[in-house]
């Protein structure tokens, strides 16, 4: 899973890039100091392996990822070319989602681009590109989709879902707030609109405002907008992530505990991110190695086998299924749990539940 975190520039994305995924991405107050995506692979923590490698005493243990992409910053103007405009718009298309960290704390030695702290301005100035951007590929397919009409009938549902897109976007609305059918959507998708992305508006607080969550104006005001749209928002303090970052595993539940927040922002983002695209995690496990795999919510069993092997899924016959709480119930041994009923033999089209432990039979 890509995930790319864009913003204005000194609106602390690249120091929250540095903090989660600990790449050392440079971060200095003043604006493109980010050209090229800095990548980082963080690993999705799941205390489920912990225990499953414990029970096994497995060789090996190998978490799903997510790879943040930390993007140049953007202004107005990028759709047209203005500073690194068309770069920034072209990284975009290759991530699954958007994190887009707004700035929402006040610092007179952190200059902001327009001078001024407008968390809906930024806000609209990033939304706007990606739009304009969009606008330029739904007039050539609908100039392309009109000239074949004639004698392509069929293409007059493919004009009219893309009427309906360019109205809306006309009108300054991202083409996230429609609501298509799953064929529409499908289509939809096929076009790689980036107003289209899914995104979750991470808004950047100060240390001192970590702990009070929504309850700062300018985190409001984001949270008012992403509404509109059904987008997440998450509140974040870039500078108290990197804090974090340099302690000791062991020492982290102690300082945010003192600090008075639940969980760390890397935390909120990667449940978010997992929310946002409808994502859960099956898992493998036994003596060679415990594994978390991702699949979209919803995937049928042989999906969720092509997520190991093309092979797996192929071939597949059938899934001998357990739930993980289950299986732990019964000490991690198959033979009880066999003997108990709970472990289910599904076939093709099982629905594969988040938490589900995993044995594919398969034949090629």
């Amino acid at each position: 899973m890509k995930l790319g975190i864009v913003g204005l520039p000194n609106v602390g994305k690249s120091t929250l890039f540095n903090a989660i995924t600990k790449a050392g991405a440079e971060a200095a107050n003043y604006p493109f100091c980010t050209i090229e995506p800095n990548v980082g692979v963080v690993t999705v923590p799941d205390e489920r392996l912990k225990v499953l490698h414990e029970m096994y005493n497995s060789k090996k243990t190998v978490y799903t990822s997510i790879e943040f992409y930390d993007i140049a910053g953007l202004v107005k103007g990028a759709s047209k070319g203005e500073g690194l405009g068309n770069k920034f718009l072209g990284h975009i298309r290759e991530v699954a989602a958007i994190i887009h960290v707004v700035r929402c704390f006040d610092d007179p030695n952190v200059v902001h681009v327009d001078g001024k702290i407008d968390p809906l301005s930024d806000i609209e100035i990033i939304n706007t590109e990606l739009i304009l951007s969009d606008m330029e590929v739904i007039d050539r397919r609908l100039q392309k989709a009109q000239k074949n009409l004639k004698g392509d009938k069929s293409l007059q549902n493919e004009i009219d879902v893309l009427m309906m897109i360019k109205d809306t976007v006309e009108k300054g609305l991202s083409a996230r707030t429609l609501d298509f059918n799953d064929e529409e959507y499908e289509f939809v998708k096929s076009l790689d609109l980036l107003s289209f992305k899914p995104i979750i508006y991470a808004a950047n607080v100060s240390e001192e405002e970590a702990a009070a969550g929504e309850d700062n104006d300018y985190v409001k005001t984001v949270c008012e907008f992403a509404a509109t749209e059904g987008s997440d928002v998450v509140v974040i303090s870039a500078k108290l992530e990197s804090e974090i970052a340099e302690l000791e595993e062991g020492e982290k539940s102690a300082f945010l505990e003192e600090m008075g927040i639940t969980e760390s922002g890397l935390d909120k983002l990667i449940k978010a991110s997992y929310h946002l695209l409808d994502l859960i995690s099956f898992l493998t496990a036994g003596p060679q190695e415990v594994r978390a795999w991702t699949i979209r919510r919803g995937a049928k069993a042989p999906q969720a086998a092509g997520r190991i092997h093309t092979d797996f899924e192929r071939g597949f016959i059938r899934a001998e299924t357990i739930a993980y709480n289950d299986l732990i119930q019964c000490g991690g041994n198959l033979v009880t749990a066999k003997e108990k009923g709970l472990i289910r033999s599904e076939g093709k089209e099982y629905v594969v539940k988040d938490g589900d432990v995993i044995l594919f039979r398969f034949n090629v």
